[in-house]
């Protein structure tokens, strides 16, 4: 309390309990604390101790209430840190971050063989993509599985956004009724593809097999050998259409990819094969391996080779078999990341590299992500995972994961 005019020995004995701003009163109090009668100093006494009371009194009550005030204080400032952080939060996941990117290098899991379709498009967009995201993009090729061994690992990596996949749609829609990765949904992958490619039969040139109707003729007559990627991959699923479609049956040959399923058949380890457009392409130009038709309601342009005839020429009722290549990203990484990969992917798709790849190899470039990727991968389980089942290859009904027959 800041004195107002009593002499600093007043301050000893009780006076500045009251003093006051008024002259008068400061007056008064100097008068009375130089008076000698001792009644009135007995009463002075008195009621300085009493006044002393009064005061410890309410300065109890005043430290009462300032330490109430300081904590109601700090639970208000507490709670107010909590709603603005929680405002922070929610405006940070509905706005997520554009500017962010990869500080070390990506890794792309190509669940396959190297040379194979999946191996391919992954190299063409991750050369591409390097530049836009400024970072290196590593290929490590897992096969295993029918690549499931692969993609597992592409999902159980850390969720930040280093970690991808390249595979094909028709192979990730269909791990779970194989029983690969039962608990692992298609449904948690957003997939970016970049390549569309329809699957070719295709015979060792050394083969009696000459045209469609040997062809018929050799799997009507005799256990003939065709080559695939893998149990469940495109090779196999094309092999299962014509069959099934045909009421033929066939000795099957997987391999860890793609390509080694191409070179058995161009070795001789097998008569047959159907795999895709984009795998053949290179042995067909060499005369390596003779196109018989393409599993498509078109005809088949491949540069350096003769037009392949559409197998619906031969067979009306045969469905179509081509699959969706590109990349696999676990939905759940940061949604920041997420969107500055979609973009990079946006411009890599469009570009001259990955139309060139598509030309050269019968195939067509695409670019699809998003939600039109997710119906993409809706169609493929449906329409591969019913067609896996009924065949008796797959040993879990796709009911059990909600997937629709087609």
């Amino acid at each position: 309390m800041r004195s107002h005019g009593c002499s600093a020995s007043a301050t000893t004995d009780g006076c500045r309990w009251r003093y006051s701003t008024s002259r008068k009163t400061r007056r008064r109090c100097c008068v009375t604390r130089r008076g000698s009668s001792t009644a009135l100093k007995r009463s002075l006494e008195k009621g300085i101790s009493l006044e002393r009371e009064m005061n410890i009194s309410a300065s109890r009550r005043v430290l009462v209430m300032s330490r109430g005030v300081r904590v109601f204080l700090v639970v208000m400032l507490v709670s107010a840190v909590a709603v603005v952080s929680l405002f922070a939060a929610g405006a940070r996941e509905a706005a997520p971050d554009a500017e962010w990117s990869p500080s070390r290098t990506i890794t792309i899991i190509v669940p396959w063989g190297a040379g194979g379709a999946s191996d391919q498009t992954a190299r063409v967009l991750a050369s591409e993509m390097e530049g836009i995201l400024g970072t290196r993009i590593a290929i490590v090729n897992q096969p295993g599985a029918s690549g499931s061994t692969g993609q597992k690992s592409a999902f159980d990596a850390r969720k930040d956004g280093y970690t991808w996949a390249g595979n094909a749609d028709a192979s990730v829609a269909t791990y779970q009724v194989l029983d690969y990765t039962p608990e692992i949904s298609h449904r948690d992958w957003q997939a970016y593809f970049a390549i569309f490619t329809p699957c070719v039969i295709a015979v060792n040139p050394d083969s009696p097999i000459t045209d469609w109707d040997s062809l018929i003729e050799a799997f009507e007559t005799r256990s003939v050998d065709v080559a695939s990627a893998g149990i469940g991959a495109g090779g196999h699923i094309a092999a299962e259409a014509f069959a099934g479609n045909l009421g033929l049956s066939y000795n099957h040959i997987p391999y860890g990819g793609g390509n080694p399923a191409v070179v058995a058949t161009v070795a001789g380890e097998t008569e047959v094969v159907m795999q895709l457009s984009m795998e053949v392409a290179d042995m067909l130009r060499a005369d390596q391996l003779r196109a018989i038709a393409v599993l498509d309601n078109r005809p088949l342009q491949i540069s350096g080779v003769d037009e392949i005839p559409a197998v619906t020429d031969f067979a009306a009722d045969m469905p179509s078999v081509g699959f969706h290549f590109g990349l696999f990203i676990p939905k759940d990484i940061p949604p920041e990341a997420a969107q500055t990969i979609s973009a990079a992917f946006e411009t890599a798709s469009q570009s001259e590299a990955v139309r060139r790849l598509a030309e050269e190899r019968g195939s067509v470039a695409v670019s699809v992500q998003g939600s039109e990727a997710d119906q993409v991968m809706e169609q493929a389980a449906s329409m591969f995972g019913w067609l896996l089942y009924d065949s008796g290859v797959a040993d879990n009904s796709p009911e059990q994961f909600d997937i629709p027959r087609p």
